[in-house]
């Protein structure tokens, strides 16, 4: 909107320019020639201060816009590293915590299991382990 505001401003101070310019009410624009009357000229004016106000009233709502835009990220960005530090606050205060505790407990010693019992490693082709009392 800034954009299109600031060549809506240019266009118009391009035609205050063209009829400062000019000693008679007859201009030339683009090869092409103009002749107005008096009520003519203050048509072409009027439409001329129409499109600078418009063009200054784009340019004021978007610099507008991007200033809250901008407010709105600085806003969301101080309440993400606000929130990030609270949470490596109780990151800290747990680890802390779990510290304390192993501290206290006393070390529990591993408690000893049976050795299991080998697999038969000789099985048929259906899965099943040989009867050696068959034969």
């Amino acid at each position: 909107m800034i954009l299109l505001g600031l060549v809506l401003v240019l266009l118009a101070g391009g035609a205050i320019a063209l009829v400062a310019s000019e000693e008679t009410a007859r201009y030339i624009l683009f090869g092409y020639t103009f002749e107005f009357n008096s009520f003519g000229m203050f048509i072409a004016g009027a439409v001329t201060a129409a499109v600078l106000l418009l063009g200054i009233a784009m340019i004021s709502s978007g610099s507008r816009r991007s200033a809250t835009r901008r407010r709105q990220a600085r806003v969301a960005r101080t309440e993400a590293s606000s929130r990030v530090a609270r949470l490596e606050e109780e990151k800290r205060e747990l680890q802390r915590k779990l510290e304390r505790e192993h501290e206290t407990q006393p070390v529990p010693r591993p408690v000893p299991r049976p050795e299991p019992e080998p697999e038969p490693t000789d099985r048929l082709v259906a899965g099943g382990a040989e009867d050696s009392r068959r034969r």
